[in-house]
């Protein structure tokens, strides 16, 4: 009798089943892939093994840095709007509440940074916690935050610029090469246009900052700090020039009667007008985008990160103190507002001439800090094949990511010529606050599934106060984003998707190397599972000889 031998390949899939069974495992198997994580190991791995850039920065520049990203549109421009129209005196609070929500994001940026010092900021502490689907997510967010940051203040820069000619010179600088060309009607909801050309100014300065980014880190860092030293000065002489000459009428009332509108005085108001002030603190994160360019990142991250938001924070709350106190907060409604400010002064026009010089000098370092993260934000999403290559083409020289600055140069200055002030400045904001709700997020997750990597800084009093309160309060001042900035917010989120599942989907290098990883071990499974079946067969054979030996 001959003995029939079955092999069964244990490698080759079963038909059985239905086409629902087959679907749902084609979507799982879809959930899994967008939900792939990065490992801590890989990303230190990275940072230290991998680095193309140059280690050059110390505490004392990140913290430079930090203030220099800070200090500037916020409070040199947007405090005006947002006192007269939103929240009057009581932007005080709007500022204190929005220095609250951006310090509790500081904790949460600075263990992450401590622990995960790499170049990509949010975007790789989400890529590390949450997967790929959600790092595209917080990395395109982050796209729109620092390119639109850098474009708002480019423009408040050149408002400050006009003025400064205007007031040392009495020329009137043509108008239809310093406006923006189209505007935001309220009450069509609706763009028009103005019948200006090109904001030329924010264009100069976009460009000329572009080309110091070109030339090193090193560089730019020493110019910031320079620029720092100016505006603190700036500002600190406004504080105690002008604290004398605040009126007590002026603070009353102290919440004007809302008049109508969600966003129009009261208290809504002052939570709306924290929403638009919340851009002055935007800036401290930006300097985790600089981790690999960082001396002993662990140690001067946190330093950088929480120390600058501090000291910006003090002075914001001291000057517009002062600033609502000398002149009626109606008044303030000018893309110059300190300087609107000082006329209430008997000062004369020595002093708008030197606070306008700061307010230029403060503006320019913010601007270069913004196009420094975005640059960097897009290299490290290029390494990670979510983006082309040459995102992450670094010059030999400079050792900077010289690609990615050119373009987020040219499209900064192509925003900054064309939008408006305000637009520019709430579509930074919600921008900013979708990264700040999962930075909280991902240090609740990493609290319990990295308890063992060593961190620089560990958010104060556990994983439960700190990050969830700072994510509400994120959600909070999301909520009272106007109608318009969520449907624009949405419009971008939506035209990354398609670049994610057209490109980055497709691309990207984690997916590729665990299917390189889900193949070789799929290969050695053959050659045992064939190890195996030979071996089975000789046992058979050899079962048969005995069989036939006993019969004969």
């Amino acid at each position: 009798m001959v003995r029939q031998k079955f092999v069964i390949n244990p490698l080759e899939k079963q038909t059985t089943g239905s086409c629902n069974g087959r679907g749902f495992d084609h979507f799982k198997t879809f959930l899994i892939r967008l939900t792939k994580r990065k490992t801590i190991t890989q990303l230190q791995t990275e940072a230290d093994n991998q680095n193309e850039l140059k280690r050059t920065l110390g505490s004392f520049q990140l913290l430079a840095l930090g203030v220099g990203g800070i200090i500037g549109t916020g409070i040199f421009v947007l405090s005006g709007e947002a006192a007269a129209k939103y929240a009057g005196p009581a932007v005080i609070l709007s500022f204190i509440l929005a220095a609250i929500v951006a310090g509790l994001a500081a904790f949460s940026y600075a263990e992450m940074a401590s622990m995960v010092p790499i170049s990509g900021s949010a975007y790789s502490y989400t890529y590390a916690t949450m997967g790929e689907y959600l790092a595209w997510i917080i990395g395109w967010d982050l796209v729109l935050e620092y390119l639109l940051a850098a474009a708002t203040v480019a423009v408040g820069w050149s408002g400050y610029v006009v003025h400064f000619i205007e007031t040392i010179s009495k020329h009137n600088a043509t108008e239809w090469i310093v406006d923006a060309p189209v505007a935001w009607s309220e009450e069509s909801s609706m763009f028009f246009t103005t019948g200006k050309v090109i904001n030329l100014p924010a264009v100069v300065i976009v460009l000329a900052l572009t080309m110091l980014l070109l030339v090193g880190i090193g560089e730019s860092a020493k110019v910031n700090l320079i620029i720092v030293i100016i505006k603190v000065t700036v500002v600190l002489l406004f504080i105690f020039a002008c604290c004398g000459y605040t009126h007590r009428n002026n603070y009353t009332p102290f919440f004007p009667p809302n008049e109508g509108a969600f966003n129009k005085y009261g208290v809504t108001g002052m939570l709306h007008g924290a929403t638009v002030v919340f851009f002055a603190y935007i800036g401290f994160d930006s300097v985790t985008t600089t981790a690999q360019e960082t001396k002993n990142p662990q140690r001067a991250l946190p330093i950088g990160i929480i120390g600058s938001l501090v000291i910006s924070t003090v002075l914001y709350i001291a000057v517009c103190t002062v600033m609502v106190g000398i002149v009626p907060y109606r008044t303030l409604d000018s893309p110059n507002p300190i300087s609107e400010a000082i006329k209430g002064t008997p000062y004369g026009i020595w002093l708008p001439i030197i606070i306008d010089l700061g307010a230029i000098a403060g503006l320019t370092s913010v601007a270069l800090v913004s196009l420094l993260g975005q640059s960097r934000i897009f290299y490290s999403m290029a390494h990670d094949g979510l983006l082309p290559p040459i995102f992450a083409k670094v010059h030999s020289r400079t050792k900077t990511p010289w690609v990615s600055t050119i373009i987020i140069g040219v499209a900064c200055a192509i925003f900054a010529a064309i939008f408006p002030l305000g637009i520019l400045g709430e579509m930074t904001s919600i921008g900013t606050l979708v990264a700040f709700f999962l930075v909280h997020l991902a240090v609740i997750i990493m609290r319990f599934t990295h308890k063992e990597v060593p961190r620089g800084f560990r958010v104060p009093f556990g994983p439960w106060i700190i990050p969830p309160l700072g994510a509400l309060l994120c959600l909070l001042l999301m909520i009272t984003s106007s109608k318009e900035t969520g449907i624009r917010l949405a419009v971008w989120m939506g035209i990354g998707q398609v670049i994610y599942f057209t490109y980055g989907y497709w691309h990207s290098k984690l997916r590729h190397s665990n299917r390189i990883n889900e193949d070789t071990a799929m290969d050695n499974l053959g050659i045992q599972s064939d190890e195996k079946v030979s071996s089975n067969e000789y046992v058979e054979e050899q079962s048969d000889v005995k069989v036939e030996q006993v019969v004969g």
